[in-house]
């Protein structure tokens, strides 16, 4: 193993930014790397957790975008393989024949039970690690910040300050 030396050591961002970043990179490694024997990756999990509890009142794909604190577009890329894989169905409203609903199907809640027991063996490697209590802070200030629409978009003002819309 390499000695670590004061010019080789990896300097600290003060950016918040980049440090989510560089944890998020690594717990989807983790994440990616338990889901691989059912071929998900843990950005379709997500989807398919995020779908397995609205059976009965399916998301519109902007309700599903803003539940995964994404964009529309980004989330119809990653929905292309699991509608084409069976897994999800777009379905027309039933008050509105023109929204389409987002629908976890029969094949997809199959794959998703199956992924399930995969995925909570890298919860339980993050718990291992860092504990229940930290694990389920960490999780608390995340969430946090995810909702938070205070931190969704910034602008300039007139005045040269950055304010929310």
């Amino acid at each position: 193993m390499m000695a670590t030396t004061p010019s080789s050591a990896p300097r600290e961002s003060p950016c918040y930014a980049t440090a989510m970043r560089k944890a998020s990179r690594r717990l989807t490694q983790l994440y990616d790397d338990a889901l691989e024997p059912c071929g998900l990756r843990s950005t379709q999990y997500a989807i398919f957790a995020e779908l397995a509890p609205r059976l009965a009142e399916p998301p519109t794909l902007a309700e599903l975008a803003n539940a995964l604190v994404t964009d529309r577009s980004s989330l119809g890329h990653t929905l292309r393989p699991l509608e084409r894989d069976g897994y999800v169905a777009l379905r027309a409203g039933a008050e509105d024949r023109r929204q389409r609903r987002i629908v976890l199907t029969a094949r997809g809640r199959s794959k998703f039970e199956e992924a399930t027991a995969l995925w909570q063996i890298a919860q339980d490697r993050f718990v291992a690690v860092h504990g229940a209590a930290d694990g389920a802070g960490l999780r608390a200030v995340l969430l946090g910040i995810a909702n938070d629409d205070r931190l969704a978009v910034l602008r300039e003002s007139d005045s040269g300050s950055v304010t929310k819309p």
